[in-house]
């Protein structure tokens, strides 16, 4: 006989395609994206279940308050909010109580606060989802991958229509297509009077493939699913 669904994520015992689906009614492969509210909806799917694979739960990971996290699972996933209170108690017995207890469950320091800061001074659309995703890249750009992997995305594309649609004057001084998190930095820099090249010109630096190189590599999700399901062959 199987657990109820919650507690089967809430111990680990469904994959992260579960979680999407369980939040999406499908698989992640296969999410028709087309309309803009479908993709805002898969944008926050992805980051919850890249969020719930690592500690604090699943606000903390996405730098959203308990009220803003709720709020937005009440909005797009209302169906599936036992599922992240579930994962929520997982993580408080996992030892991250004191995190989600004080419910500012944000990133914690000044560099989380400044891109979410810059986001929001080049927001292109009213509304509560655009907060919430400005806090959500912020707090994501803070992992060591690629942002669209630490978002859950499918690909850089999704992160790049993503900041269109809701950031729209920052993506447009993208002119030459810098990684995306490397851009915002370079933005916080200028923005403050700092230069962050060592070179006039980017062509001639060291660095271009940092700032440049392609963003290719296996989606988070995927990833995610591989790794569990190596264990569970073990």
């Amino acid at each position: 006989m199987f657990a109820p669904v919650e507690d089967r994520f809430a111990t680990g015992a469904a994959s992260p395609a579960a979680l999407y689906r369980r939040l999406t009614g499908v698989d992640p492969a296969v999410a028709d994206i087309a309309t803009d509210a479908a993709f805002d909806r898969h944008v926050l799917a992805c980051a919850i279940v890249a969020a719930a694979a690592g500690p604090g739960g699943v606000a903390a990971g996405l730098g959203l308050s308990l009220a803003a996290r709720d709020a937005m699972l009440a909005a797009y996933f209302p169906h599936a909010c036992g599922v992240v209170a579930a994962l929520a108690a997982a993580a408080a017995r996992s030892g991250d109580a004191a995190t989600l207890a004080n419910g500012a469950a944000t990133a914690p320091g000044d560099e989380f606060e400044m891109v979410r800061d810059l986001l929001l001074a080049h927001r292109s659309r009213a509304g509560s989802e655009t907060d919430w995703l400005a806090a959500i890249v912020a707090r994501r750009a803070l992992e060591p991958n690629h942002l669209w992997e630490d978002l859950g995305l499918r690909s850089r594309v999704e992160l790049t229509r993503l900041l269109e649609r809701h950031f729209a004057p920052l993506a447009a001084k993208n002119t030459r297509n810098m990684r995306w998190k490397r851009f915002f930095y370079r933005t916080l820099c200028e923005d403050d009077g700092f230069v962050l090249c060592a070179t006039p010109t980017c062509t001639g630096c060291g660095d271009f493939e940092t700032c440049f190189g392609e963003e290719t590599g296996e989606s988070r999700l995927a990833h995610i699913r591989r790794t569990v399901e190596s264990a569970i062959s073990l």
